[in-house]
């Protein structure tokens, strides 16, 4: 019975987290959110994802391999270093 009752959480947990990596309804779309990164010095965006409540991508800033993290609402970088 514990083994069927942790079988059954853990599920619960995985398809939690499944959705937590999804937009919110009220989030800026992706295209928009990379024309923003784009405007803040960014040559190009590699990857962008939903993660963790937040945009999280990766682009090439003067030359350089960066990751960062930009506002879900307004598309704003928030946090950005680089990538190694």
């Amino acid at each position: 019975m514990k083994f069927a009752m942790m079988l059954v959480l853990g599920a619960l947990a995985l398809g939690s987290a499944a959705r937590a990596d999804q937009p919110g309804p009220d989030w800026m779309p992706m295209e928009q959110v990379k024309t923003k990164v784009l405007a803040a010095g960014y040559s190009e965006v590699t990857k962008l994802e939903a993660d963790d409540g937040q945009w999280e991508g990766e682009g090439v800033k003067n030359g350089q391999k960066m990751e960062f993290h930009a506002d879900p609402k307004t598309g704003a970088i928030v946090r950005e270093k680089p990538d190694k």
